[in-house]
């Protein structure tokens, strides 16, 4: 089995799915919150999965956020990627 067919598997799927869900974080640049994630993926799943695999698929923008630094005046940029962005890279990592 080639690697990129066991990233879009379906069992492995649902495990990025749960700990993207377990892992909370905030919306990016879509606005999509977590709990959307669910329902979105039960409508689009085959569209991600074939995206996926002919290689047509591409990340969306990250929002940046500026958060404070430990004990220190200066900010340093937070990039929050979507949750769907977040989902396809936990399904990498988790077959890497």
């Amino acid at each position: 089995m080639e690697l990129i067919d066991k990233i879009v598997s379906y069992s492995n799927l649902h495990d990025a799915y749960k700990q993207v869900v377990s892992n909370k974080g905030a919306a990016g640049v879509d606005g999509m919150k977590m709990e959307e994630l669910w329902d979105f993926l039960k409508e689009n799943r085959e569209l991600i999965r074939t995206a996926i695999l002919s290689g047509d698929y591409r990340p969306n923008a990250v929002r940046g956020i500026f958060i404070p630094k430990p004990n220190s005046e200066e900010k340093r940029l937070l990039g929050i990627p979507t949750v769907i962005d977040r989902f396809i890279q936990q399904a990498i990592q988790q077959v890497l």
